[in-house]
């Protein structure tokens, strides 16, 4: 009779870590990282450093979010850093003329970003060509076109504060950007977990011809999460030209959909869609700041960076092909 219970003490500890593990192994894992770099380098955990971290990693941060409904819905968007170069351009030619007010800039910059997002959208489901094909010639097309554009060149806009506070801002004490991240996480975790768009979203990432049986309009929900992460680029991208008050036509947001990619994998949402958190994907993009950080403060060569970053991605599909 003891040792019964002693075995079935055992298989509701055992049970207990491995439910703890698989619902919250990217906040351990990044516990453990937080604890280790404090360790390593002490000035890693200092106010400036924590608070140039928050503001580095905004702009990715920003576009993550998006990314993982398109992520959740079954989708993948490879066109994201080049519209972040296209909307930018339209926000800096048009906030540097001198013409317009700055939230009519932001609001066109906005609107071109989800454009975007709808031509995808309406494409991939028009069309059932893969959403990896579409959106990457997308993002070739909008980059040529900005680099014609600008004639290649970086363009810069007023070095105005009311301007250049959003970038460089901080309130209380934690840097404005961050601040316009935290809002939309709050936003987007509802939108995803209260709602009913929400729960077609994960209806179609999980099964898409069940959702049609179902009476869920698939196509609308694909386009929505595709002009949905249009949105984030464009506000992603008022976060990043704010910071310098310019536009690099052949630079800027260059790769960053893979970095927005890589943050919302490693914080477990599925790369084959239906399964995904807004939290996780906060963590993950919390995690790539803190080894980007971590790789300046050591003095690593930063054509490492990629390299590190394609090891995290593949130790997180792994992880999440074993606990699936």
């Amino acid at each position: 009779m003891e040792t019964l219970n002693q075995t079935e003490s055992k298989s509701i500890i055992k049970n207990f870590f491995k439910t703890a593990w698989r619902e919250y192994s990217v906040v351990i894992i990044f516990i453990i990282v937080f604890v280790l770099c404090s360790i390593i380098a002490p000035k890693f955990a200092s106010i400036n450093n924590l608070r140039a971290i928050l503001r580095n990693i905004s702009t990715i941060g920003m576009i993550s979010l998006g990314m993982t409904f398109v992520l959740i819905s079954g989708g993948i968007d490879l066109s994201s850093g080049s519209v972040l170069a296209t909307t930018g351009t339209v926000l800096i030619l048009l906030q540097g003329s001198g013409r317009v007010p700055l939230w009519v800039a932001i609001a066109a910059c906005i609107v071109v970003g989800v454009a975007f997002g709808f031509i995808n959208g309406i494409i991939i489901t028009k069309t059932n060509l893969p959403p990896f094909i579409v959106t990457l010639a997308v993002g070739i097309i909008a980059r040529s076109v900005t680099m014609f554009v600008t004639k290649a060149a970086t363009i810069t806009g007023r070095n105005v504060p009311e301007f250049t506070n959003i970038g460089n801002g901080n309130f209380l004490g934690i840097p404005i950007p961050f601040w316009i991240v935290l809002f939309f996480i709050v936003v987007f975790t509802i939108l995803l977990t209260k709602t009913k768009f929400g729960t077609y979203v994960f209806a179609v990432g999980g099964n898409e011809l069940a959702a049609r049986y179902s009476g869920i309009k698939v196509d609308r929900i694909k386009i929505l999460t595709y002009m949905l992460l249009g949105f984030c680029v464009a506000v992603g991208a008022t976060i990043e030209m704010s910071r310098m008050a310019a536009v690099a036509s052949t630079t800027s947001g260059n790769l960053y959909e893979f970095e927005a990619i890589t943050a919302a994998v490693v914080g477990g949402t599925s790369i084959s869609g239906g399964r995904g958190k807004i939290i996780g994907t906060v963590v993950g993009f919390l995690i790539l700041g803190i080894i980007s950080n971590m790789m300046i403060m050591m003095n690593i060569s930063p054509y490492l960076n990629g390299a590190v970053k394609g090891a995290v991605i593949l130790f997180a599909v792994l992880l999440q092909r074993r606990e699936g």
